[in-house]
């Protein structure tokens, strides 16, 4: 394996940007946070990227053992791409990093590609506290789901979950933007019909509860 450009820095900090610090890798644990992804989508979803550069990022990281390559079993005859436990561990980096930049997405530039799954990671945090369970997103765009609460830590997939999810949600990008950013909370933007709530559930009662006026902030 050819010797990976280093900051050669005795520092933490120096250490992980050895491994995530080039372009592209980050956006490609995002989509693998997602689950398990083959080549041509990953391409699609990661707009701008070349092949050969795809190709050697995720060669990078499979040799710094954060992502496997895998073949799906008969009759699918392909290979996916997925996060080992070391890779999983980066949600919270992705997380701090979408706080962080949230304030900077403003309103999309006409060049700005969009997916709806994109917006999980930030969405982890508006759920959080509020809900528990598995909640599906639906945008114009498209649809993901997201895991809050239980036993292990937040997760997030593209399209629905493998089963009914315990809570839907139907909302544009602009109140998630407003969500990420700390500008809505998630009580208010139903209230406001901004967000519209689906399901008979425990969640779907449990949100509704927050628009009894005591809990609108």
């Amino acid at each position: 394996m050819p010797r990976r450009r280093s900051y050669d820095q005795y520092c933490a900090a120096a250490r992980a940007l050895d491994v995530v610090g080039d372009r592209w890798t980050l956006l490609i644990v995002r989509e693998l946070l997602a689950g398990p992804r083959r080549y041509t989508d990953l391409h699609a979803d990661l707009p701008g990227v070349s092949t050969d550069m795809l190709a050697g990022r995720l060669k990078d990281m499979e040799g710094a053992e954060l992502v496997t390559r895998r073949r799906l079993p008969a009759p699918v005859s392909a290979y996916v791409y997925e996060l080992t436990a070391r890779g999983r561990e980066l949600l919270p980096v992705l997380r701090a990093l979408a706080q962080w930049g949230a304030p900077a997405l403003e309103e999309p530039r006409p060049t700005d590609a969009v997916r709806a799954h994109w917006f999980a990671v930030p969405l982890i945090g508006a759920l959080e506290g509020v809900v528990e369970g598995v909640v599906q997103v639906t945008l114009d765009e498209g649809t993901f789901h997201v895991r809050v609460g239980g036993d292990g830590p937040p997760a997030y997939g593209d399209g629905p979950p493998a089963d009914p999810a315990d809570l839907v949600l139907r909302t544009d990008s602009a109140t998630c933007r407003a969500l990420a950013g700390g500008e809505a909370t998630l009580a208010r933007a139903v209230r406001d019909g901004r967000i519209e709530v689906t399901g008979d559930g425990v969640l779907a009662g449990e949100l509704r509860d927050l628009l009894l006026p005591a809990a609108i902030d």
